[in-house]
């Protein structure tokens, strides 16, 4: 059976609608809590896909969450291995981190439901799966794109929104993966902020509401496509 690691750092903020296709795919999943777990004794580059996913907290913190250190040994550990792997929100900013790119606040929050921006090595990735439909953004900082990966997307307040280098890393500040039939969980794991920038949670759950169905097909079309393209390219776990 095929492996997926997930590194998670809030309970709520996990695959979302990506796990029940890893499920579909023959994937079995497993959870690291960062916050927890002994990342160091992880031997990231046997599972076949690696994931590493959101959180409230920079990806330079460091000096006040010393995990992250761990996680960027993990990540650069997998860089090293050429195998799949993909970052979302926190996890795309490590990964940028890792490759010797700028991370830092943009001053305002992005957080909402807004659709992609492609570039034209957007249209021809994955994402062009998304077209204009909306997806979750919720974030305050940006990561710069790193020297020799693609700049995939970007949205007006947030100009580099999705990187990719070769076919087996995908880096995405956005979050496709949350299901928003599950908004709710995000509302109230993260009421203080959203108290804080004035951000009514009744205005988020009636996008989540209006995106339910069309959101959660066209982040299967996109994860699809991408899990295609490493599932041809890599060996299965322990033939690397």
């Amino acid at each position: 059976m095929k492996t997926a690691m997930a590194i998670r750092h809030l309970d709520f903020e996990d695959l979302g609608t990506l796990e029940p296709l890893l499920a579909s795919r023959g994937y079995a999943v497993h959870y690291m809590d960062a916050a927890t777990d002994d990342l160091r004794i992880v031997n990231t580059t046997a599972a076949d896909l690696l994931v590493v996913l959101g959180g409230p907290i920079g990806a330079f913190d460091d000096a006040i969450y010393p995990f992250i250190n761990d996680e960027l040994a993990v990540i650069l550990q997998r860089l090293d291995s050429q195998r799949p792997l993909l970052g979302i929100c926190l996890g795309a900013q490590l990964i940028a981190r890792a490759l010797g790119a700028g991370v830092a606040s943009m001053g305002v929050k992005e957080i909402g439901f807004a659709p992609l921006t492609l570039t034209l090595d957007g249209e021809a990735s994955p994402l062009a799966a998304l077209g204009r439909v909306p997806v979750l953004h919720w974030h305050g900082d940006r990561f710069e794109i790193p020297a020799g990966a693609r700049r995939l997307a970007g949205t007006p307040t947030c100009v580099n929104q999705a990187f990719s280098v070769g076919r087996h890393v995908l880096a995405l500040q956005c979050h496709l993966e949350a299901d928003p039939r599950r908004i709710e969980r995000w509302l109230l794991g993260h009421a203080c902020e959203l108290a804080q920038v004035g951000i009514n949670p009744r205005a988020l759950r009636a996008q989540a509401q209006a995106y339910q169905v069309n959101l959660p097909q066209v982040a299967r079309a996109v994860f699809s496509a991408w899990l295609d393209c490493i599932e041809a390219d890599q060996p299965r776990g322990g033939e690397a």
